[in-house]
């Protein structure tokens, strides 16, 4: 039996335990996979686009990468492909046809129907960072100097990844700069403190939307830390903690750390 025939084998056995129906060649019903992490922010926005596809007949197996045999099937056809992606990534198991990131419902179409879907343009480095609400008219000055040339470097993009330099300083900016984000070996008593630095920022910079209180994040890091070594603990009430959670709980602290980490670096806070 050759290499490929058991490639093909390994993921008929591995889709059987997610989708057991499968068609007379022995392979899976479906070859148009779907791959997503919990807590994924791109992943929630294709959420609702794939569900509609699938009902509108499209047969998209959905496979959650907090499941060893997906994140299994994952890495061989990465592999199998010579693909780097991380999640939301739909891909077609026979062909190798894939997308890696977000896309609308036309593009999604577009790779059912078999089409080759071209990477989307990517900027040439970052754009300097929007100067803080209180910036000097010298320090604003210079970065738009600054942007307008990034602006001039990136012209491939299009317009809706670009926006004027006026059309930036309208947005809402910060005050001041965050603290640097929290570490994730850091004990109770680091992560209060930090919680205390930050719920001073975030008070000084109520006029920015979507800010999370110091307590919401700090809180939810110290309830969701892993316990070291996998060892049964026990929670506050003296209840067994279940560490076969550990997984996805440590998937959705890494998640939180991400949301912070970029609302951080937003700002150009390293």
């Amino acid at each position: 039996m050759s290499k490929k025939k058991t490639d093909k084998d390994v993921k008929k056995s591995q889709v059987e335990e997610v989708n057991p129906e499968v068609v007379e060649d022995g392979e899976a019903d479906s070859p148009w996979y779907y791959f997503y992490s919990q807590g994924c922010g791109w992943c929630k926005r294709s959420e609702p686009i794939v569900d509609e596809l699938i009902k509108e007949g499209h047969d998209i197996l959905k496979l959650d990468m907090s499941d060893p045999d997906n994140a299994a099937l994952n890495k061989e056809l990465q592999q199998e492909y010579n693909i780097q992606c991380g999640t939301p990534w739909f891909i077609n198991e026979a062909t190798g046809k894939g997308i890696c990131g977000f896309r609308e419902k036309d593009i999604l179409e577009k790779w059912l129907a078999g089409e080759d879907i071209p990477a989307p343009p990517r900027p040439k480095g970052p754009p300097p960072r929007t100067p803080l609400l209180n910036a000097s008219e010298e320090e604003v000055s210079k970065w738009k100097k600054d942007y307008e040339k990034w602006l001039e470097e990136n012209d491939h993009l299009p317009d809706n990844m670009k926006k004027s330099a006026d059309e930036m300083l309208k947005m809402p900016r910060p005050k001041s700069d965050p603290p640097a984000p929290p570490q994730p070996n850091m004990n109770d008593e680091d992560l209060d403190a930090w919680g205390e630095k930050y719920q001073k920022w975030v008070d000084e910079n109520s006029h920015l939307p979507n800010l999370q209180p110091a307590s919401v994040i700090v809180n939810r890091m110290k309830q969701q830390r892993p316990t070291p070594g996998g060892v049964q603990s026990a929670n506050k009430s003296g209840a067994p903690v279940d560490n076969a959670k550990l997984n996805t709980l440590d998937a959705k602290i890494q998640a939180l750390e991400v949301k912070v980490d970029k609302i951080i670096s937003h700002f150009g806070v390293k």
